[in-house]
C-alpha cells in the first residue's frame, strides 16, 4: 500500500513539474524568442508611442471622420472579459429588431452610401471581439470619412486598399481590414487627427 502511494507520489510530482513548470516555461521562452509581438498581444502604438489597441480586439469607434467595426454584443461592447455573441437565432424577433435598429442608424449616419448597408456593419460575431471588416463594408463608409476629413474619396478609398488583407495562404477566411490599422493610417497618412471623435487612435 505504502509503495504504491509512494509511486503515486513521485509520478504526481514529475507530472507536475512537466507538464505545470517546464514545458509552460519552455513554450514562453520559444513565444518570446520567436514572436515577440504576438506573445505580448499583436499590440499597437500610436501617436508618441503609446499603446492604442491590438490587432486581435476590436474597438468602439463612434468619430464621422473614422472607420465603424461591427457591433459588439461581449458585455458593453468588446469586452474581453465577457467575450461571446447574444446566441439569437435566424428566427429570434429581438435580432431581427437590432439588426434593423442598426441599418436604421447606419443609414442615417452615412447619407452618402447608396449601397446597401453591408452585413457586416449590422450584425455581431461570434467572438464580440472581431477586429476586422470586409472590404465592402469599408467602401460602404467612405463617403462619410472622405467628408468628415474634408478629402477627396479616392483618397480614402487607396488607403482601404492598401490596408486590405489577402485570405490566409491565398485560399482559407475572407479579405478583410482591420479598423484600428485603418484608422491610425487614416491620421497618419492625412496629416490630422480629429479631435475628440470617441475612440480616435
Amino acid at each position: 500500500m505504502l509503495k504504491t502511494l509512494d509511486i503515486a507520489f513521485r509520478l504526481t510530482i514529475v507530472t507536475l513539474a512537466l507538464t505545470g513548470l517546464a514545458y509552460p516555461l519552455a513554450m514562453t521562452v520559444l513565444a518570446q524568442t520567436l514572436f515577440p509581438g504576438r506573445a505580448n498581444g499583436s499590440l499597437v502604438t500610436g501617436p508618441g508611442g503609446r499603446i492604442v489597441g491590438s490587432e486581435l480586439i476590436g474597438q468602439a469607434f463612434a468619430g464621422p471622420a473614422y472607420f465603424h467595426p461591427r457591433p459588439s454584443a461581449a458585455g458593453d461592447g468588446y469586452d474581453a472579459t465577457n467575450s461571446g455573441a447574444s446566441n439569437l437565432g435566424p428566427t429570434s424577433a429581438k435580432l431581427r429588431d437590432r439588426v434593423g435598429a442598426e441599418v436604421t442608424r447606419l443609414s442615417k449616419e452615412n447619407p452618402g452610401a447608396h449601397d446597401p448597408v453591408p452585413a457586416d456593419l449590422a450584425t455581431t460575431s461570434a467572438s464580440g471581439l472581431d477586429p476586422h471588416i470586409s472590404p465592402e463594408a469599408a467602401l460602404w463608409q467612405v463617403p462619410r470619412v472622405a467628408q468628415a476629413r474634408a478629402v477627396d474619396e479616392e483618397r480614402v478609398k487607396s488607403l482601404v486598399a492598401a490596408y486590405t488583407e489577402s485570405r490566409d495562404l491565398g485560399f482559407l477566411g475572407e479579405r478583410r481590414l482591420n479598423v484600428l490599422l485603418l484608422n491610425l493610417a487614416l491620421d497618419q497618412e492625412l496629416g490630422h487627427q480629429v479631435p475628440g471623435a470617441k475612440g480616435a487612435p
